[in-house]
């Protein structure tokens, strides 16, 4: 007979005991919604809201909201979360949100991850009132379920997404990418990414991000930037010699040709300040995308490397990528 699980036999609401369950990785995939106006979904692609970095901060509510979940809804249990991803898509009329929650324990994170999509929902709309009150967030279901006895479950006839993948409006586009374990948790807040974005907007480029992951899913995090096809990608983080820094090696598999003038002229601007400087393994260079190919820059995870790194590009970055797209003069 089919039962509630958190109601006893007489009614009385309950925590389920989970203590003979068998420990195995569980993983939950959830979606949402937020219909809004064509006019507020084409100012978050081009990240142009009143409120800024619209994506990032919804991205973070979500992963904290996951995190809190057993503070929310009372019957949920606390669990280790090994991962916690949010994404989003566009169609003409709308944001979808995608959340992935992971853990390896005894219960489930269906809850987890269908309150990051929730979380991060509420957050958008936050982010897009002053400009559609009127904005809703619908849908928010459970994709599929993996872990436990009962192995995998999908949801049966869940239409075919109608998100787009983020596409630029314009050829002179740029993506920013953060590599901080800290910022993606919301532990930490992200003192380069906004400023290489405000950078990147003075100089009439259409920007996506900060996209901010953590140092071990950077792999995933330059994937995503690629997305879309864009002319320039600027990494910050994650390039110095700590256990945990895997920029350069994710940069580095991923590009068809080095530019290593670039990060050598990066890193002895930085020396002229700070002998630190010289520690960077910072990589710069070109991959392919479908519509030609994407320069990729890492700069340090400090303010004033950012700083330094972007005084390098100033002068050449337009060079360079009308180089790359075939025009420009070449130096003798």
């Amino acid at each position: 007979m089919t039962e509630l699980t958190h109601v006893d036999g007489e009614g009385r609401a309950r925590m389920v005991d989970v203590s003979a369950k068998a420990e195995t990785t569980r993983i939950a995939v959830a979606a949402g919604e937020l219909v809004t106006t064509p006019e507020v979904v084409r100012l978050v692609r081009a990240d142009g809201m009143p409120k800024a970095d619209v994506l990032s901060t919804a991205r973070i509510a979500g992963i904290s909201g996951a995190k809190k979940t057993s503070e929310l809804i009372p019957l949920c249990h606390q669990l280790a979360l090994s991962s916690v991803k949010v994404e989003f898509g566009f169609t003409d009329n709308s944001i979808t949100v995608e959340a992935t929650a992971k853990t390896r324990g005894q219960t489930g994170v269906e809850m987890e991850a269908l309150t990051a999509v929730a979380i991060a929902g509420l957050t958008l709309h936050d982010m897009v009132k002053a400009i559609d009150p009127g904005a809703t967030m619908n849908g928010v279901r459970l994709l599929t379920k993996d872990g436990g006895k009962h192995g995998h479950w999908t949801r049966e006839s869940e239409p075919t997404p109608t998100a787009a993948p983020f596409a630029f409006t314009s050829t002179r586009s740029a993506v920013v990418l953060v590599a901080s374990t800290g910022g993606a948790a919301g532990t930490r807040p992200d003192t380069t990414g906004p400023a290489i974005a405000q950078w990147l907007r003075d100089r009439d480029f259409e920007v996506r991000g900060p996209l901010v992951y953590a140092d071990a899913e950077i792999a995933a995090g330059i994937t995503d930037a690629k997305s879309g096809a864009p002319a320039l990608i600027i990494s910050t983080g994650g390039t110095g010699a700590s256990p945990t820094d895997a920029t350069p090696e994710a940069t580095l598999a991923v590009l068809t040709r080095q530019l290593p003038g670039i990060a050598e002229a990066i890193r002895n601007k930085g020396v002229e300040k700070t002998p630190h400087a010289s520690l960077s393994r910072g990589v710069a260079g070109l991959t392919g995308n479908p519509t030609g190919s994407t320069v990729i820059v890492n700069l340090p995870g400090s303010p004033g490397g950012v700083k330094d790194g972007l005084s390098v590009l100033e002068p050449i970055i337009d060079h360079l990528l009308a180089q790359v797209a075939g025009g420009g003069m070449h130096d003798e």
